[in-house]
C-alpha cells in the first residue's frame, strides 16, 4: 500500500516486483500501455493513470522508476493539502485491492487523547489569568459548540454525550438518572447501600462539566469581529463538506467496507482515538472507556474511499481539500484567543 503522512514521508508498497523488468523503460503518458499496467498493483494502476494525466511531457522510466514516480507524486499532492495544519496527525494509505475489489484510499488518524482547546478551556483561576485575559464564558461556549458540531465530520473524535453514554453502560447498565443508577449498582454490581456514597452517579458526572461546556453560546453579534469570522468560516466548511457525494468523500467511510479491506479492525474498540472532553475533569471516565482502545487499538479511521478510475481520484483529492479547510479553520479558531488579540 502507499502511505503518506506529515510525520512519515516515506512510502512503502507491498507490490511484488516482476523479475523481467530489469533495464526496461516505460513512457509515462496518458495512454498507459498494457505492459505498464502488467507488473503494477491495482492501486498503482489507478494512481498511475491519474499521475500520467498530469505529466506535462512524456518521460522514460524503468518499471521500478514508474512505481516510485507514482508514489512521489501522490505523496506530494497529499502533503500539499494536509501540511498547513497540525491539529491532528493524519496518515493517508492507498490499499491494493484484490479478489475483484477495487483499490481504495484510507485516512488514518494517529493522534490519541484530548484535543487541546486553548483559550476555550481557560478559567478564571489564577493559573490561567496569569497568562492573559480569559474570554467571556459565552464566547468560549460558542466556540466549543462549533468545534463539537464540526470536527467529527473529518476526525474520529467524540464529545461528552458519547462519553456519558459509554460510562452509563460501563457503570450503571445504561441508566442515566441517579435513582435507577443506584438500583443498577446494587442489583447488577453487588454494591451495598453503604457503598453508594462513594460511587459516581450521573448527576455527579454532569456536575463536573466546566462552564464552557454547559453555558449558553453567545450570539455572533455579541462577539468580536475576528471570533465571528472564525466561527462563520468553520460553519461554512462544514456546509461544504455536507454537499460532497458520500461515495466520493475522502472523509466518510462505511464500516463494512473498512472490514473488507482491513479485517483487523474487527478486533479494535469502536471508540475513536480523539476526544473533546477535558481530561482534567474526566480522567477516570476517559481512562475506563479508553482502556480497551489502548490495548487493542482505537477505531482511528477518518475516511475511506474506493478508487474506480481517474475521476474518483480527482474527486477524492477535491474532497480532501474541503476537509483540510475545515481542519485549518478549526485550528485557527482554537489559536485565536479573542480576549488576548495579537497586536499588529
Amino acid at each position: 500500500m502507499l502511505s503518506s503522512s506529515r510525520s512519515s514521508r516515506r512510502l512503502a508498497s507491498p507490490s511484488r516486483p516482476s523479475v523481467d523488468l530489469a533495464g526496461r523503460a516505460v513512457a509515462l503518458s496518458v495512454d498507459v500501455p498494457a505492459q505498464f499496467d502488467a507488473p503494477l498493483a491495482p492501486h498503482h494502476k489507478v494512481l498511475g493513470r491519474w499521475v500520467a494525466e498530469r505529466e506535462k511531457t512524456a518521460q522514460r522510466y524503468t518499471r521500478m522508476g514508474v512505481r516510485k514516480r507514482i508514489e512521489r507524486v501522490f505523496s506530494a499532492a497529499v502533503d500539499e493539502i494536509l501540511s498547513p495544519f497540525n491539529l491532528a496527525d493524519l496518515r493517508v494509505v492507498a490499499l491494493t485491492g484484490e479478489d475483484d475489489r477495487p483499490p481504495a484510499i484510507v485516512i488514518v488518524c494517529d493522534t490519541i487523547g484530548q484535543l487541546e482547546l486553548g483559550w476555550i478551556e481557560k478559567s478564571n483561576l489564577l493559573r490561567d489569568t496569569a497568562f492573559g485575559n480569559v474570554a467571556p464564558v459565552r464566547w468560549r461556549a460558542a466556540a466549543y459548540q462549533t468545534l463539537r458540531n464540526t470536527l467529527p465530520a473529518v476526525l474520529p473524535a467524540f464529545g461528552y454525550e458519547v462519553l456519558f453514554e459509554e460510562v452509563s453502560a460501563y457503570y450503571w447498565d445504561g441508566e442515566t438518572d441517579d435513582e435507577r443508577a443506584r438500583a443498577a449498582l446494587i442489583e447488577w454490581h453487588g454494591h451495598g447501600e453503604d457503598d453508594l456514597d462513594e460511587m459516581t452517579l450521573p448527576s455527579d458526572m454532569n456536575a463536573r462539566r466546566p462552564d464552557w461546556m454547559t453555558a449558553k453560546a453567545a450570539p455572533l453579534k455579541d462577539m468580536p469581529v475576528a471570533l465571528q469570522a472564525a466561527i462563520r468560516r468553520l460553519r461554512a466548511a462544514l456546509e461544504a463538506m455536507r454537499k460532497i457525494d458520500p461515495a466520493r468523500n475522502a472523509w466518510r467511510f462505511d464500516h463494512d467496507n473498512v472490514l473488507t479491506y482491513l479485517p483487523e479492525y474487527e478486533e479494535r474498540t469502536h471508540m475513536p482515538p480523539i476526544t473533546l472532553v477535558p481530561f482534567e475533569q474526566f480522567a477516570r471516565e476517559l481512562d475506563d472507556v479508553g482502556r480497551f482502545g489502548m490495548e487493542q487499538g482505537f477505531y482511528d479511521i477518518a475516511g475511506f474511499c474506493q478508487l474506480i478510475d481517474v475521476a474518483t481520484v480527482d474527486a477524492w483529492f477535491a474532497s480532501l481539500r474541503v476537509g483540510a479547510e475545515l481542519l485549518l479553520a478549526a485550528q485557527d479558531l482554537i489559536n485565536l484567543d479573542p480576549a488576548n488579540p495579537v497586536k499588529p
